[in-house]
């Protein structure tokens, strides 16, 4: 298992690096990322805490240290991604226009806009221009196991499908139940109405290309 969304303590997340990343280990996870919410007053506050995790060396798992963008006006995501960077964000995320919260029109289309984003999560209602330009730019759109951002699951799909956006599937964890298995990551993804092929290179090979590209950058 994969799992580039989570959330710890230094956000709204109910676990310490230490538990999340000792929970994912006894789940089977091969790589979680840690991805509190931050804008411009907490991003150097969520990252300097992240960076001080000493588990990462334990060889059991591969963790990296990410932010997800969160409610940042669309005028200011490419100075918010630019700050994450900067700060030694290995991955980072943009909060998109999910059915479930307030999210500022145009979110989507400045994060897919602009390659340093690694992933769009819970994109919604995603337009196929928008999908055409996360492949463009290799943004991963985001295929949600969470209540609430999950309700276009199905949409998502079919939209990146027919565009040929890559997909991940994240838990967007915020408490110990919320941790994937295998067979529930598979149902999510074939309830959103992707083929065994296309569930296998979502699990496995996309995950694997995202982790080797931020490998290559740290």
């Amino acid at each position: 298992m994969f799992d580039f969304h989570t959330h710890s303590i230094f956000s709204d997340g109910e676990l310490i690096p230490s538990e999340l990343v000792r929970r994912a280990i006894f789940n089977g996870y091969e790589a979680v990322a840690i991805t509190d919410h931050v804008d411009f007053t907490n991003m150097e506050h969520v990252l300097a805490g992240l960076k001080k995790f000493e588990l990462r060396d334990e060889g059991d798992i591969e963790v990296i240290i990410g932010v997800e963008i969160t409610h940042v006006p669309t005028a200011k995501i490419v100075k918010a991604v630019k700050k994450a960077k900067d700060l030694g964000a290995e991955l980072v995320i943009v909060h998109g226009e999910s059915l479930v919260e307030p999210v500022e029109s145009g979110t989507n289309k400045a994060a897919v806009s602009n390659p340093a984003v690694d992933i769009l999560a819970h994109p919604g209602l995603i337009s196929a221009e928008e999908a055409e330009l996360a492949k463009k730019n290799d943004v991963y759109l985001e295929i949600s196991s969470r209540h609430g951002h999950c309700l276009t699951n199905g949409h998502v799909a079919r939209i990146s499908k027919e565009v040929g956006t890559k997909l991940l599937l994240n838990s967007d964890l915020h408490s110990p139940d919320d941790f994937l298995t295998e067979e529930f990551a598979q149902r999510i993804l074939l309830g959103a109405g992707l083929d065994h092929g296309e569930v296998r290179r979502v699990m496995e090979e996309n995950p694997k290309e995202l982790l080797k590209r931020i490998k290559k950058h740290f």
